[in-house]
């Protein structure tokens, strides 16, 4: 990627996806030249949480909302460290942020950050034809004229699947988030990509929560003493995280609580012995209707992902660790999004409890996470 000064409303802008279809607009933040996986996320508000999420490594976002940018940027919403999305797409930018919070506008904000986005853009006929088509491999540039010599270069560009995400966007070093109030529990958390709102969550709930990298092994997690082991959300082929599935059978071993989320579900999955395969568009965006599938309560839930659990849906399975049953589906798709094991203490969902910024349905799984370590301490 390379980048300069900010482009928003000035250089000419052209998305090329990798089936050949072309849009054209204006450079939005940086100007230069970026490639990624093109996916659409269906949330009307929180695109600066969208936009710090670790799980976006490597995406092109397309934002369904017509208007972005209303609310600026401010310095508390961060849900990492930068910007991990590699592109931005949006229909009508903010001539001016207008929030009490806001510190500066988004496309400041891409532009410092070096994220190449496009303007302009009739993001409605981008995303149906996404939800045709599939997500797929895309660029932006605001330095090519040529459309084919760009769909060249998206064509060289690496794809999602066979992706090893979860190191490249990992904590180098562990930390700890103190318990709020009475500590209650320790919890062990792998960062495959965690959201900062997480360990937030259960800290509220008096954990104190170690948060180690994605290499960390089943020893370095249980070397905490912890009352449950914790593996979050995060980027890539689920397929590809061996050293992830390792930990979590090792975990499942010394039969610890162990509660999944989006990329911990998958990993969780695999080490149960289930495989897991590529959606053909995914489910991103904090509208996603799920199902409980004991108490048949519905919750809209908060996604981004673009792999799912194979997992069978008429009947509890057998598995080295017992029997495991599909917990939750989503209701637009019927695609397995939670899983519970029946014979030892853990339970994993698709979806994100912690919903930054909404919705709050589903914050409950973490009280469910707490009564399962007290009931196993």
């Amino acid at each position: 990627m390379t980048t300069s000064t900010r482009g928003t409303g000035k250089a000419p802008a052209v998305l090329v996806l990798e089936d050949g279809r072309i849009f054209r607009g204006r450079a939005y933040g940086a100007v230069g030249e970026t490639f990624g996986e093109a996916v659409f996320s269906t949330g009307m508000t929180g695109y600066q949480e969208t936009l710090t999420d670790p799980s976006y490594d490597r995406q092109i976002v397309v934002a369904t909302a017509p208007q972005i940018g209303n609310t600026g940027w401010n310095d508390e919403d961060d849900e990492s460290s930068r910007i991990w999305v590699s592109g931005y797409v949006v229909r009508d930018p903010a001539r001016r942020p207008s929030n009490w919070r806001s510190r500066r506008s988004l496309d400041r904000e891409l532009d410092e950050q070096g994220i190449v986005g496009i303007s302009g853009v009739d993001t409605r006929a981008l995303t149906r034809h996404l939800r045709e088509r599939g997500a797929m491999r895309v660029g932006i540039s605001t330095v090519e004229r040529d459309p084919e010599a760009l769909l060249a270069r998206v064509h060289a560009s690496p794809g999602m699947e066979g992706a090893d995400l979860a190191r490249e966007v990992t904590v180098p070093e562990p930390y700890v988030v103190p318990a709020i109030g009475e500590k209650r529990f320790v919890v062990a958390a792998m960062d495959l990509g965690i959201k900062a709102s997480t360990p937030r969550y259960l800290a509220q709930r008096g954990c104190e929560v170690h948060v180690l990298p994605a290499t960390a092994s089943a020893a370095d997690l249980l070397a905490v003493s912890p009352d449950g082991v914790f593996f979050s959300n995060g980027p890539g082929d689920p397929a590809t995280a061996d050293y992830a599935v390792a930990a979590v059978r090792g975990v499942l071993d010394a039969r610890r609580p162990v509660f999944g989320i989006c990329f911990g579900n998958q990993v969780l999955g695999r080490a149960l012995g289930f495989g897991t395969y590529k959606l053909k568009f995914g489910h991103r965006g904090v509208n996603q209707p799920v199902q409980d599938r004991r108490t048949g309560r519905v919750e809209v839930t908060s996604h981004n992902h673009g792999f799912a659990v194979d997992a069978p849906l008429d009947r509890a399975a057998e598995t080295p660790y017992g029997r495991v049953e599909v917990s939750h589906v989503d209701l637009n798709d019927g695609v397995v999004e939670g899983l519970r094991c029946l014979d030892i203490p853990a339970f994993s969902v698709q979806y994100h409890p912690e919903a930054a910024p909404g919705p709050h349905d589903a914050t409950g799984l973490f009280e469910t996470f707490a009564d399962l370590m007290e009931s196993h301490r």
